[in-house]
């Protein structure tokens, strides 16, 4: 019997929660909508498909058109529909009655949509714990994909992985199917009959075996919305030229993974280490050890010796982006106690509402940052927070909390103090700044603390300060993201200097040093703080009222020395046209623009996007000083400044005992 290799070829479509509206209108116009159309005309060529639950939802809405195609291509036996968490969660991090929940709540979904119930799953971004395996056996799911170099990790030799295998974890049993990586570089970035031969030339790689898989799940953004994949797959035909040449081929046939999986038996047990992609290995550590791994790569590639050792030459872990980044670590152990608090609630005062926004709380693309990842984009961190927040309101109104309360939400050894009144809540980290680390305004559903310190990252050593350029290295084909330095704004030297401090509300300074505080547990109900290291003691005190935060100074004697307190505040419309400030009237000038005033004691913020404002007030006369606070990081488009939180600097010389600054939320209209 002649040999034949299966393609299983599948795609996999993500936009993650709170992404703007143009960026889903550009994406289905320059991918999912050709890649759908030219699909359609091709009923012989079998392919799978992931799109998560959040976009599969926004595509019904606005797109319905392109949506009949996918449910005719369904219909007629040419798609496979991949199930996966509703909101694209890293099942792996969080709890596992909400691994169940999320995957149900998706099959459910794709089978009143689009008609057909999942049995494979797609895996967030290929991270791979065996703690997953109960819950997607428990919700009917029969097999994943991950990456063949999740095999490699296990021991297993590239020759083996022409099927799949089979797990088991907690008595729960799931088989694996390894994607391979070379496809994954190959489609769509090398000529198409580079990729036919390389497809042919498996089906006699293992005489043992009648149909040899050749596994391909990968993004659909390659397909289109990478640099030059939309000329380079549509334009000049790859897409096209790609599924002629398949079905043209006599040694080459589109599979369904379910119907490979019926037909071919298990290729034996396996048990994978936690890991996720190659490339997630660095993105995953600090920058030093980071560094360290990346030169030890290079090494190996410099000795030849990378591609047959790679599997043990590995980096970090998924979740090393909790202990990395605070921000996400904060984010994380949050949505943990709110659901908790949720699963704690009876059944009976439990709505969907509040199920929809843990699950929207949950979205893995603003816990983490690499070539991709969006820790780094307020917007997807914001829609993390606005479900947070929203559900903590629900779940408040049901069971209301105490108004004061100490606790360390985030594990890292230092408490802090939650003051809350059902209008705004405010926490204050109590380390050596007492800072409010979190700012919410409940009927916002919005957390002005939300913002990002400036740290090192691994990459930054590619930059050349100043420079605009633009390079890529390939042979034939075009170049994937990763092998592309680019800049989409000009970066200086300063932009890439780690900050001393946390980008937190109400970190004070005298004379340009940092004030430590210490707090007293015994006052702690009363907010308040003590300076250690000045001469004469500093008192620092919050109260929230009503829809006011205040925040009183008091200090021992008046001093000939100048008083400082930095304020980042996150405001949604960032350095667009929707924030401006708003002086006696007047407007002089947006949140991305430097502004300097005397003599302040009212300023208003006000925010489209927020739809509300916030207005500053202080008891005395102070100098302010407002500008935008700038990360530096890497996108598939370049290396970018985005503008993280507006940073006020209120200063004002010693010559009162006291001063008292009023922070004023309010919505529009209200």
């Amino acid at each position: 019997m002649s040999q034949r290799v299966s393609l299983l070829f599948g795609v996999h479509a993500h936009q993650p929660v709170g992404n703007f509206p143009d960026v889903l209108t550009d994406a289905h116009l320059r991918c999912y909508k050709p890649f759908l159309q030219v699909l359609h005309r091709y009923p012989d060529f079998r392919f799978a498909v992931h799109f998560s639950g959040w976009l599969l939802d926004y595509l019904l809405q606005h797109f319905p058109e392109d949506m009949v195609l996918l449910r005719e291509m369904v219909e007629r036996n040419q798609v496979e529909l991949f199930g996966a968490g509703d909101t694209e969660p890293v099942l792996a991090v969080i709890p596992n009655r909400d691994r169940i929940g999320q995957i149900e709540t998706f099959s459910r979904k794709l089978a009143a949509k689009l008609g057909q119930r999942p049995q494979g799953a797609w895996l967030t971004e290929r991270v791979w714990e065996s703690t997953v395996v109960p819950a997607l056996a428990d919700c009917g799911i029969r097999y994943v994909i991950v990456d063949d170099y999740h095999f490699l990790c296990a021991g297993k030799t590239p020759t083996e992985l022409d099927g799949y295998f089979t797990t088991e974890e907690d008595s729960h049993k799931l088989d694996l199917f390894p994607i391979s990586e070379s496809l994954r570089y190959k489609i769509p970035f090398s000529p198409v009959e580079e990729t036919i031969a390389y497809l042919e030339s498996l089906a006699d790689q293992h005489p043992s075996h009648t149909h040899t898989a050749a596994v391909y799940f990968d993004d659909i953004e390659k397909f289109g919305i990478w640099p030059e994949t939309y000329q380079w797959v549509y334009e000049k035909g790859w897409l096209e030229n790609f599924i002629q040449s398949v079905l043209a081929s006599t040694k080459i046939c589109t599979q369904h993974y379910r119907e490979y999986h019926a037909s071919e038996k298990t290729r034996g047990v396996v048990y994978l280490p936690t890991v996720s992609y190659i490339e997630m290995n660095e993105w995953t550590l600090p920058a030093q050890s980071a560094s360290i791994y990346t030169d030890l790569v290079q090494q190996a590639k410099t000795n030849d010796w990378y591609e047959h050792r790679k599997a043990f030459l590995r980096g970090g872990i998924w979740k090393n982006f909790f202990s990395r980044y605070p921000e996400s670590n904060w984010m994380h152990k949050r949505m943990l106690g709110l659901s908790a608090r949720l699963n704690s609630l009876p059944k009976k005062q439990r709505t969907a509402l509040m199920q929809q926004k843990l699950y929207e709380s949950q979205a893995n693309d603003a816990y983490w940052h690499g070539m991709f990842g969006g820790l780094y984009l307020p917007h997807l961190r914001r829609a993390i927070y606005n479900a947070l927040v929203e559900l903590e309101a629900l779940l408040d109104a049901c069971i209301p909390r105490a108004t004061h309360f100490t606790q360390d939400t985030d594990l890292d050894g230092v408490e802090e103090a939650y003051l809350q009144n059902g209008m705004l809540q405010a926490v204050v980290k109590l380390d050596s700044f007492s800072g409010i680390c979190e700012l919410d305004a409940y009927r916002l559903h919005h957390n002005f603390g939300d913002t990002l310190r400036c740290q090192v990252e691994n990459y930054y050593k590619k930059i050349q300060p100043d420079q605009e350029h633009t390079s890529s290295h390939t042979v034939s084909g075009i170049a994937s993201a990763h092998d592309r330095v680019s800049y989409k704004h000009k970066i200086a030297g300063e932009d890439i200097v780690a900050d001393d401090h946390p980008r937190s509300l109400f970190v004070d300074s005298l004379d340009d040093t940092y004030i430590a505080y210490q707090s007293k547990t015994a006052a702690l109900e009363n907010n308040h703080f003590e300076s250690q290291n000045t001469e004469y003691p500093i008192h620092k005190q919050f109260i929230l009222d009503n829809n006011r935060l205040q925040v009183v100074y008091r200090f021992a004697t008046k001093m000939p020395q100048l008083f400082s307190t930095e304020i980042n505040l996150a405001m949604p419309s960032c350095d667009g046209v929707g924030g401006r400030y708003i002086y006696q009237g007047k407007i002089p000038g947006g949140f991305g623009q430097l502004l300097e005033l005397t003599d302040l004691t009212e300023i208003i913020l006000d925010d489209d996007t927020l739809g509300g404002n916030v207005v500053i007030r202080t008891s005395s006369p102070v100098t302010l000083i407002g500008q935008p606070h700038f990360s530096v990081s890497q996108s598939e488009s370049g290396f970018e400044k985005i503008m993280q939180a507006l940073t006020l600097r209120l200063k004002w010389p010693i010559t009162m005992r006291e001063l008292m600054i009023t922070l004023e939320i309010n919505q529009h209209g209200s």
